[in-house]
């Protein structure tokens, strides 16, 4: 059922729309460092549709987002997701942005952040074994 809601989800943007929201997220991820202060919604959460809470993230749509065929690079699915992992894990994250998220919203934000570090973390094992057995 997940699998069904999140293929509806993408087929509702176009092409354009979600190369707009890589770009857009990238965007993101360079002003983070410059901000003073963070909210929830100041992190480019790796999905087609903005999350609002923690339990909205889902490695299914983790995974719709980082594999999508138009995401704007020619690394590997593979190199995306260790991309992603080094922004996302836990030791970068908690140390260089959680400090600067308003402190109402700092259990919120380590929440979803472990969240996203757990799925794209099960997205390239499940890599590793594909390629185990290519």
């Amino acid at each position: 059922m997940e699998s069904e809601r999140q293929a509806k989800m993408s087929k509702t943007l176009t092409k354009e729309q979600v190369v707009e929201l890589f770009a857009f997220h990238e965007r993101q991820w360079s002003m983070l460092s410059e901000a003073d202060e963070l909210h929830w919604n100041s992190f480019p959460w790796p999905m087609f549709k903005r999350p609002r809470e923690p339990e909205e993230l889902t490695t299914l749509a983790i995974s719709a987002y980082i594999l999508s065929p138009h995401y704007p690079s020619d690394k590997s699915s593979k190199d995306r997701i260790k991309e992603h992992i080094r922004r996302w894990h836990p030791d970068r994250f908690e140390t260089k942005l959680l400090p600067k998220v308003k402190e109402e919203e700092q259990g919120k934000v380590k929440e979803g952040a472990g969240v996203v570090a757990r799925g794209l973390n099960e997205l390239l094992t499940r890599s590793n074994v594909n390629n185990a057995f290519t």
